[in-house]
């Protein structure tokens, strides 16, 4: 059914007006921003602007130029707004219109018979808004309830319809005139004789409460991701988490989740900590994110009070970075992995050079068959743990010099279900026994593995609303971290970070919860 909505979903449109119109013009959009282009496809001006949804109509008169006017609205990618672009002549001219409460999975234009301009815009979870459009900006004509998580959207002007792709179930069709009862008919079903969606088996696994959140990440969608935990060094108490927002930046939490610094450092996407590294003559706290943007590593030093600087920019040669992890060797180096959506995994050593700069040294490479994110290395036994998203938990040995074996340890299928998200390893205190943690996405669950082989499943559990605190339950976890530091109070037998794929009471954007380990080990019966 997409074929029916090329006209918001399509890469190049052509603006120009009628036949023996002046300036034939198109646009295109790429991941380097908006371009206008002339009829023979040179560039006339370009929008930097990363954005996945948009569409355009022509204007009712013609601009200044002399040339045909036109409308284009884009949704910006990185913050979930919407930007109005004219295209007059050979320029572009772009103003923001106001922020939607609400994450927008889709949008399309309509022009109305009296020639007024009409923006819909559809929400993730079926709540949707009309907007007018006057001058450089809009104001909510109505809201209305459409398909959630829509595939996409067009609007048959003439007919005055705005038809909706549902996954799954079919094309809808709702009327656009604002005025009367909202309209709406299923145009077209799926095919009766789909293939019947499998139903995983169900587990019923513990559901744990929440004891904490941290405040919502600053951009709707799917914006927050990955955690990680650095522990002060003489107060557990003031430990921080830092988060990733992959549209905006870093974010350092308190233990009561209030914010405490952001670092707009751009599309990172995960975020590994790693404490006491050795390098050029110093004893260093260091953080590491992957920077979608450049392909590249963002190196962060830590100081005492947990307050987070970034030290440097650390080129990749991969050409699609996307999760990370990282490694203290025995003798206190520090070793990042990070991995491409080729399947790719790479292994570099990062430290100071005899001038004190920052630099990368490539000390070995693999690639899985699809694409990974999570991973985690456990340092006790030098073992690296990479999740393949679609396929399981691989493991290997994580030392440099030994060759890249990856074994499958748990495949996808029965308690864990794709994708395979963050993974984390609870280190056992005084010879007790150490675990690996996996967001199993699939299931909104977490599983407790053996970190030593044969990697036994010791169980799982789930995180439901916490009504006493007001905190609500997780869902389709991205990344998570758990420690097994004293950090005081609920937290004295380690702590686990988790990030929520929808954030309720109320709906907002994503955010992270805290857990208690010890709330784990109960349920589960762990030593």
């Amino acid at each position: 059914m997409r074929s029916l909505l090329s006209a918001a979903c399509a890469l190049s449109l052509l603006i120009g007006g009628a036949a023996g119109a002046a300036t034939p013009s198109s646009l295109k959009l790429d991941k380097n921003g908006l371009q206008l282009l002339d009829e023979s496809g040179r560039t006339l001006d370009r929008l930097k602007l990363r954005a996945k949804r948009w569409d355009q109509r022509s204007e009712a008169a013609k601009s200044s130029e002399g040339g045909p006017a036109h409308i284009a609205v884009l949704l910006d990618a990185d913050r979930g707004r919407p930007v109005l672009v004219r295209a007059q002549g050979q320029v572009l001219r772009a103003s923001e219109l106001p922020e939607p409460g609400f994450q927008v999975e889709a949008l399309c234009l309509h022009r109305d018979p009296q020639g007024l301009l009409h923006l819909f815009l559809l929400g993730e979870e079926g709540l949707s808004e009309q907007w007018l459009i006057s001058g450089n900006t809009a104001r909510t004509l109505r809201r209305l309830a459409t398909a959630p998580a829509p595939e996409g959207c067009k609007v048959d002007d003439a007919r005055q319809l705005l038809q909706v792709q549902e996954p799954g179930v079919g094309l809808w069709e709702h009327g656009t005139e604002v005025e009367g009862k909202p309209q709406r008919r299923l145009l077209k079903s799926a095919a009766a004789t789909a293939s019947p969606v499998a139903t995983a088996k169900r587990y019923d696994w513990p559901v744990l409460q929440a004891s904490a959140q941290t405040e919502p990440v600053a951009r709707f969608g799917d914006a927050a991701d990955d955690p990680a935990i650095w522990v002060h060094p003489q107060d557990g108490s003031r430990s921080r988490v830092l988060g990733t927002n992959k549209k905006q930046g870093l974010l350092v939490y308190d233990l009561q989740g209030r914010e405490q610094q952001l670092l707009e450092v751009g599309r990172i996407n995960n975020v590994d900590v790693r404490q006491r590294i050795q390098t050029g003559g110093q004893t260093l706290d260091l953080a590491v994110a992957t920077q979608r943007d450049e392909n590249a590593l963002v190196l962060f030093g830590i100081d005492d009070e947990g307050r987070v600087k970034e030290l440097a920019r650390l080129p990749t040669d991969l050409k699609d970075i996307y999760g990370l992890c990282l490694g203290r060797t025995p003798e206190g180096q520090l070793d990042a992995f990070p991995n491409d959506k080729d399947g790719r995994v790479q292994q570099y050593r990062i430290e100071l050079n005899a001038q004190g700069q920052w630099q990368t040294r490539l000390l070995r490479s693999f690639k899985l068959a699809s694409q990974p994110e999570g991973c985690v290395v456990h340092e006790a036994e030098q073992r690296l743990f990479v999740g393949e998203e679609k396929r399981g938990i691989w493991a290997l040995d994580a030392r440099a010099e030994s060759p890249a074996k990856p074994q499958l340890v748990m495949p996808v299928g029965g308690a864990l279900q794709a994708d395979v998200e963050g993974l984390a390893i609870y280190q056992g205190r005084a010879g007790k026994p150490s675990y690996l943690l996996a967001s199993s996405q699939g299931n909104h669950s977490y599983l407790v593995l053996d970190a030593k082989p044969p990697f036994a499943l010791r169980g799982g559990f789930r995180i439901g609303i916490n009504a006493q605190l007001g905190i609500d339950g997780t869902s389709e976890t991205d990344g998570l971290e758990v420690l097994s530091s004293d950090f005081g109070g609920l937290y004295s037998q380690g702590l686990i970070v988790v990030q929520d794929g929808h954030k309720r009471l109320p709906d907002g954007p994503q955010n992270f919860k805290y857990l208690p380990w010890a709330e784990v080990a109960r349920a589960l019966k762990l030593d």
